[in-house]
């Protein structure tokens, strides 16, 4: 089918959520190239928004998954799940976390979050409702999530918002502790500020932080939807940090592509739900966590983690020789990379690398916002500059 037809189907028949969108359909991929029917090649540095850590048809997960689709897909959480069983144990195993929930995305994995931290008070009594978290956020795009994400854009069409959560600017310690009351339950957090433009949370912030919950009884949640699993150069973002969250929560490239979220937290607060307080009915099905468990699988196997540190600092190393005027500054951690340009220039470059047919996203149309699969080697890296050197030219 060719591209016009999709996009004539599309316009008529689908939800005008996206507008119009990058023109191109993707028919097949492999490693970090995806391609279209007509079999024109394009480099992929977004990883669908971080979600393919393995590539496009990694081997061992497209094996894993399949066998699964031949065997089970779903049952319901009303029987006991071995895969999700296993996938729970093996994100305790590595990570703070005691007790693990599975949902279908991000925002439910986060959304679930803020209701974990509120009933963990309720069930003691103690009337503690109210959530901080911090502009230029993004947690997702249920009700609840779109009041906890920080950016006006997102919340203006559906006033009233859910009651009870305040914004407050990242690292700004004092604007924080000032925000907090005695209704306070939960701080939530991103490590990384991917959506924004991949803003990083100062360390002494971080302690700060965490001292101030543990003073004031409050739970402390990092959304690690999009930098955990690897993202960072560390399996989670709080490893690359001196402080351990009470809640995390995942997402996006735990199923490599294959939907999934996960609600993570330790045992004293995940004492806060007992049976009928919730639930879901995809959640944690057998193919979603033999997904989950085949990428822990390549991760262990082929090093993903360590290969991300490594590419992450060799990227950094030759975007900064490429000596660029408009780029201004290198915001980044592992291969959760942005690059600061000029108002307006990061989209001109990004249409450009689009011509070029590599793919790349942007924010506000000033930072060229980078997130490639974390397979990624030297040689791909050094394509993809000199490919961005020809767009900055």
């Amino acid at each position: 089918m060719k591209l016009e037809e999709i996009m004539s189907i599309d316009e008529k028949h689908y939800m005008n959520t996206f507008g119009k969108r990058t023109p191109v359909a993707f028919d097949h991929g492999k490693g970090i190239y995806l391609y279209t029917e007509e079999g024109e090649e394009y480099m992929d540095m977004f990883a669908g928004i971080a979600v393919t850590s393995l590539g496009h048809g990694h081997e061992g997960f497209t094996a894993a998954v399949q066998e699964q689709v031949g065997k089970l897909i779903h049952t319901s959480s009303l029987y006991y799940i071995k895969n999700q069983a296993l996938l729970a144990k093996r994100i305790c195993d590595c990570s703070v976390a005691d007790r693990v929930y599975f949902a279908n995305s991000g925002a439910e994995a986060n959304e679930g979050a803020m209701k974990l931290a509120k009933i963990y008070f309720y069930k003691q009594g103690i009337e503690k409702y109210e959530i901080i978290t911090l502009n230029s956020s993004f947690h997702g795009r249920t009700l609840a999530t779109v009041a906890a994400t920080g950016q006006p854009k997102y919340q203006k069409p559906y006033k009233p918002l859910v009651p009870g959560i305040s914004h407050v600017e990242i690292n700004d310690f004092e604007a924080l502790e000032a925000a907090v009351t005695d209704k306070t339950c939960a701080i939530m957090l991103e490590v990384v500020q991917g959506e924004s433009g991949v803003h990083i949370c100062d360390d002494e912030y971080l302690i700060k932080v965490r001292k101030l919950c543990d003073e004031k009884n409050i739970i402390l949640i990092f959304d690690e939807v999009q930098t955990g699993m690897g993202r960072t150069g560390e399996m989670f973002a709080y490893q690359t940090t001196p402080v351990e969250p009470d809640i995390f929560t995942l997402a996006k490239a735990l199923g490599n592509g294959v939907p999934i979220g996960a609600l993570c937290a330790k045992e004293f607060v995940a004492k806060g739900f007992e049976p009928g307080d919730h639930g879901g009915t995809f959640g944690g099905n057998p193919l979603a966590t033999a997904a989950g468990m085949a990428v822990f699988d390549a991760f262990e196997k082929e090093n993903i983690v360590e290969n991300a540190r490594a590419m992450g600092d060799y990227f950094e190393e030759k975007v900064k020789a490429l000596g660029s005027p408009e780029i201004t500054e290198v915001r980044r951690k592992g291969l959760m990379i942005g690059l600061q340009m000029p108002e307006g220039r990061a989209a001109e470059v990004q249409k450009k690398l689009f011509t070029d047919h590599v793919l790349v996203g942007c924010v506000g149309g000033h930072t060229l916002r980078i997130l490639p699969p974390l397979i990624i080697t030297k040689a791909d890296i050094d394509k993809f500059i000199s490919k961005l050197e020809a767009a900055l030219a």
